[in-house]
């Protein structure tokens, strides 16, 4: 079976599909004319603590006198919002719509900041065949967020995705010149195998692969200050050594899940070899 897409059309199309989405891309170029770097943040499988990474990253570059913006492409599953402290409503400008200030003026745009609390995403797709709508939905919100937000100017724009790899290469799509993407894992050989499918894909898709960050690696004590291993494996080496790229931290698990923890001294130096490698 085989299908056509709106570049092989011909004849007169009523709907002008071609010309929105290519004038939408158009805009995407436009909008982050005055980002420096787009970066994605992914990884294989959901609860490695991504979102988390995300939000230390983003506050620890902020701090570092850098201009930050954060999109949450997790739609279904946002959390860097509230990671970051991100209080909604957004507001609608003449220009677009300008996302939410936090911690140290880092700029957020999530769909957290657009639903009910405790509501769900949903769609407004026809009622039978739902699969086949959904993806070019959640797509198509995606362009959005990098088209229709006056993101201003900023040295880093870093894409929260969900896991896996589909998100991954159609953010490639959407801003071919993308700088590359971080991977987050835990230690297991699970997250291993996971993590390196979506890293191979990525990789397959042209796009570069900028460093691992391990997640999890022990179990922080706030009492003793001491770690102890909590998940058993080696996936950040492993991960690292087989797709020649830099093994950026090690960062324990912190019973404070919070913005609070984004002080403990592992931030420090994943922050800081995060901004080398981009130097």
């Amino acid at each position: 079976m085989s299908y056509r897409t709106y570049h092989e059309i011909h004849g007169e199309d009523e709907s002008r599909l071609l010309s929105q989405v290519t004038e939408q891309r158009a805009r995407v170029g436009r909008r982050l004319e005055s980002v420096e770097r787009v970066i994605a943040i992914m990884s294989g499988k959901g609860g490695v603590g991504k979102s988390y990474v995300t939000a230390r990253l983003a506050a620890g570059a902020a701090s570092r006198a850098k201009a930050i913006g954060v999109l949450d492409a997790d739609l279904r599953s946002p959390t860097v919002a509230r990671l970051l402290g991100a209080e909604g409503p957004l507001v609608v400008t003449d220009d677009g719509v300008d996302p939410a200030l936090c911690r140290d003026g880092v700029r957020v745009v999530s769909t957290d900041l657009l639903l009910e609390e405790g509501q769900p995403l949903a769609w407004r797709e026809p009622a039978h065949e739902r699969f086949v709508w959904r993806g070019v939905q959640e797509t198509g919100v995606l362009r959005e967020f990098l088209s229709d937000v006056t993101w201003g100017r900023l040295d880093l724009l870093l894409v929260d995705l969900p896991p896996g790899a589909d998100g991954v290469v159609d953010l490639k799509e959407l801003v071919p010149d993308i700088t590359g993407a971080l991977i987050v894992t835990i230690p297991s050989e699970e997250s291993r195998r996971s993590v390196a499918r979506t890293m191979r894909a990525a990789s397959d898709a042209g796009i570069p692969l900028l460093g691992v960050v391990e997640n999890m690696s022990g179990y922080h004590c706030p009492e003793c200050g001491g770690s102890r291993p909590l998940f058993a494996g080696t996936a950040g080496a492993d991960l690292a050594e087989a797709f020649g790229v830099p093994l950026l931290a090690r960062g324990p698990f912190l019973p404070q899940h919070t913005t609070a923890s984004l002080d403990h001294d592992d931030s420090d130096a994943l922050v800081d070899g995060f901004l080398r490698m981009l130097a």
